[in-house]
């Protein structure tokens, strides 16, 4: 690494999100130092295929290891900036025994991991936190100064992370922003989120779960708008400040099908569900503060990001089609 080249720490780095953060870090010049330790949520298939393009490049390098145990000193050594994507993720998922799961990614390890921050070089810490933190929107667009409320484990499993790093923001002084996702789509989405599993259904047949009405909307937002949110909140966010990233259109599910139909040309099979304990009716972004202060500006619409979505699910590989990822 040159005296003037940037080491960036990225967790959680062979999953959807954190791999193509990797590959815009790479672009952007920086080395990348890539944490990841494959619990078993979905396939690891999925995530060495995730990997397979960044591995063996030269400013890249891997670490398999588990941030709740790990020695996490070396790790964060001589690094500029810290993104910290890792974390287990899934609103239905959450609730009953499996909290502990939870519990110990999304909090125990972000905890171990600001422990190590703060004894360390870093600049910043950049946090991926979710908009399942707000729970029920109570406005038609949700600002960042609205009280969260969430309403799965999930939702208060990310909220303590974000309640870290604030903490640690104002006792140590550590740089930390926090980005609250709103749901990200585009190629490499896990196998348990709503796209790929319609392009399931679409193409192999499998029937796609709707709970509820499927009037629920979402403002979905494309992968490549959150990585280039992380590189902004790294070099332009304030310090113990908090992000919404969201697509800036919120749509609903059964407009998703059909845009999902369109750009497959096949049609999606339904199977309806019982409404799903924890999930919001609702989740809309006022994403003006990070516009403001970021520079954020979304650049893809959910119908394209579902476009890109289905260029890449054509092009995977045998087994990663038929990657069932889990039953939820």
């Amino acid at each position: 690494m040159t005296s003037n080249q940037k080491l960036a720490v990225v967790t959680g780095a062979a999953g959807f999100i954190g791999s193509h953060l990797c590959e815009g870090l790479l672009k952007e010049g920086y080395k990348v130092r890539a944490i990841d330790c494959f619990t078993p949520y979905y396939g690891r298939d999925y995530k060495d295929s995730n990997l397979a393009p960044l591995v063996g490049q030269e400013r890249f390098e891997f670490h398999e290891s588990d941030l709740r145990t790990a020695d996490l000193f070396p790790l964060l050594h001589g690094a500029d900036v810290l993104y910290h994507l890792a974390a287990q993720p899934g609103v239905r998922a959450s609730w009953g025994e499996d909290f502990v799961v939870y519990a110990g990614h999304n909090i125990t390890a972000t905890h171990r991991l600001l422990e190590a921050a703060r004894g360390s070089e870093l600049r910043r810490v950049v946090y991926a936190s979710s908009s399942s933190v707000y729970g029920e929107a109570v406005s038609a667009q949700t600002k960042e100064t609205d009280l969260p409320r969430p309403i799965s484990p999930y939702g208060v499993s990310k909220l303590a992370g974000e309640n870290l790093m604030s903490v640690y923001a104002s006792q140590f002084g550590l740089e930390t922003v926090s980005l609250r996702y709103f749901t990200v789509c585009g190629p490499r989405q896990r196998p348990d989120m709503a796209f790929t599993k319609m392009l399931k259904a679409a193409f192999e047949g499998e029937a796609f779960p709707v709970y509820g009405s499927g009037e629920q909307e979402r403002d979905f937002t494309f992968v490549g708008d959150v990585v280039a949110a992380n590189v902004a909140a790294a070099e332009r966010g304030e310090s113990g400040a908090v992000y919404n990233i969201g697509g800036g259109n919120p749509v609903t599910l059964n407009q998703t099908i059909q845009f999902v139909e369109k750009h497959t040309g096949e049609k999606v099979r339904v199977k309806n569900l019982e409404a799903a304990e924890g999930d919001p009716k609702r989740t809309a972004a006022d994403i003006s503060l990070a516009r403001d202060v970021l520079g954020y500006a979304p650049k893809v619409s959910v119908q394209d990001a579902i476009g890109e979505q289905v260029a890449w699910f054509k092009g995977k590989q045998g087994p990663l089609s038929r990657s069932k990822g889990p039953v939820l």
